[in-house]
């Protein structure tokens, strides 16, 4: 791992940490191959980048990040490019500066799905490099589910947070993992985050059979809503009017209208090529058409997840996005129909969630062979045990399956993976085998020799 690669990982370490640590503390948690004169100094670099806060002086100075909303703005903006900052500064007006403004249906009736694109090429490109995780071999959702406890975190504590959500990132951390509560929190407030772990476990759990669909996006609606909307209300598109907070902008309010819009974007979205395009497409148009009676912007960004989770791509996780700087970009859309703020949000939390996400899968040193051959590798120890295969017999078949299925490069990796789970194997590990309990005891009994 090259300098640039080791620093990112320091600072993804301390973003991991809840209090304050020290140089320390810090190298005890890198491991290996980190020189204490090399942390210091990008340390030091850190804290001129703003990235970092140093508490106390010398032996006694610890460390921890500075979160975005926390920052200095003297920037002018964060993220956002000049031609965006103008927009938000039209947005930010006193709202008796602005003038009402009903849904656009020219705005959407104009997108032709891969001809018109809202993210330029240059930009999908980066996009694609940052965030590609897979050499096209491996099913769907395989990345999201290597990663899914961390985009559990991320993505329930970002998009809660975005709703004005004040649980802490470790409060989520514990609510989701663990189900416990922080103490004092309003219930609408755990139940935020609880119905996006089942969104998101949704997305995942079906991203070999997930489409882009009406009925997705009702299905989305439903789950992050529950316990929080009315009955009747849940996956339903509205059958009254809404008025959007600060905001000039008047939402259609025929539900008919609406059922037709929501379909003609989910047609729209499922003909887009492009995994990043189709992914801010749905976000833009979904917070847009404001088709529910609320939760309609956490809809959105749970469905800009779908081609990402597909692809095997990065996730969006929001990280980092300041809740006033999002609520800008939004009602830039609403009002204006300019998408360049709410790309400018999306184009640098995703490069930024790609950044962490790789300190993170080389710390942990996640097992891509293991990842990539799932399916498999579940296949050949399915059949030994079927066939009760044992000794000799048992290695040849691995060989010969080995060298039928996986690529020459990955053969021996694979076939280590396969013996060392058979010599594992008991009733705690065979779900997605296939076999029965009784089937695996039955093999057990042979002699192995």
């Amino acid at each position: 791992m090259g300098s640039p690669d080791k620093k990112l990982a320091v600072l993804h370490q301390l973003s991991q940490e809840f209090e304050p640590i020290s140089l320390k503390e810090l190298l005890g948690k890198l491991g290996d191959g980190y020189v204490g004169r090399s942390v210091r100094r990008w340390l030091a670099e850190m804290i001129k980048e703003g990235l970092l806060e140093k508490i106390g002086d010398k032996r006694g100075a610890k460390y921890k990040v500075i979160h975005r909303d926390k920052r200095s703005s003297s920037a002018g903006g964060g993220c956002f490019r000049v031609e965006s900052m103008k927009v938000v500064g039209k947005i930010r007006s006193p709202i008796y500066e602005r003038h009402p403004i009903s849904y656009i249906d020219e705005w959407l009736e104009s997108y032709e799905p891969n001809v018109t694109y809202y993210i330029p090429e240059s930009f999908r490109a980066e996009l694609l490099k940052a965030g590609t995780r897979s050499q096209g071999r491996d099913p769907a959702g395989t990345y999201a589910h290597q990663i899914f406890n961390r985009l559990l975190i991320d993505l329930s504590y970002n998009s809660s947070r975005l709703e004005g959500n004040t649980y802490s990132l470790l409060d989520t951390k514990r609510l989701v993992l663990e189900g416990e509560s922080a103490q004092g929190k309003l219930d609408e407030e755990k139940v935020m985050i609880l119905n996006h772990k089942e969104a998101i476990r949704y997305l995942v759990d079906t991203a070999h059979r997930l489409e882009v669909s009406y009925e997705t996006i009702c299905t989305l609606h439903y789950l992050l809503s529950d316990g929080l909307l009315g009955q009747g209300y849940g996956g339903k598109v509205r059958a009254h009017g809404v008025r959007i907070t600060g905001s000039t902008y008047v939402p259609y309010e025929d539900p008919k209208t609406l059922e037709r819009q929501l379909e003609k974007i989910a047609r729209k979205g499922t003909l887009i090529m492009d995994p990043y395009e189709q992914s801010f497409f749905l976000l833009v148009h979904i917070s847009y058409l404001q088709a529910f009676i609320d939760v309609n912007k956490r809809t959105a960004r749970l469905n800009s997840n779908i081609p990402l989770i597909k692809g095997n791509l990065v996730p969006l996780s929001f990280n980092d996005v300041d809740r006033d700087d999002y609520s800008s970009a939004v009602i830039a859309i609403y009002e204006l129909q300019d998408i360049r703020p709410l790309l400018d949000l999306y184009i640098f939390s995703y490069m930024r969630t790609c950044a962490i996400y790789d300190a993170a899968a080389e710390s942990i040193g996640f097992d891509e062979i293991r990842v990539r051959y799932r399916q498999e590798r579940r296949a050949v120890i399915r059949e030994i045990i079927l066939k009760g295969l044992t000794g000799i017999q048992m290695k040849e078949y691995i060989s010969l399956e080995g060298a039928r299925l996986i690529q020459e490069k990955d053969r021996a990796a694979f076939i280590e993976d396969v013996l060392e789970d058979l010599k594992l194997i008991d009733r705690t590990r065979i779900a997605g085998l296939g076999i029965t309990p009784e089937q695996l005891e039955g093999w057990l009994a042979k002699d192995h020799l």
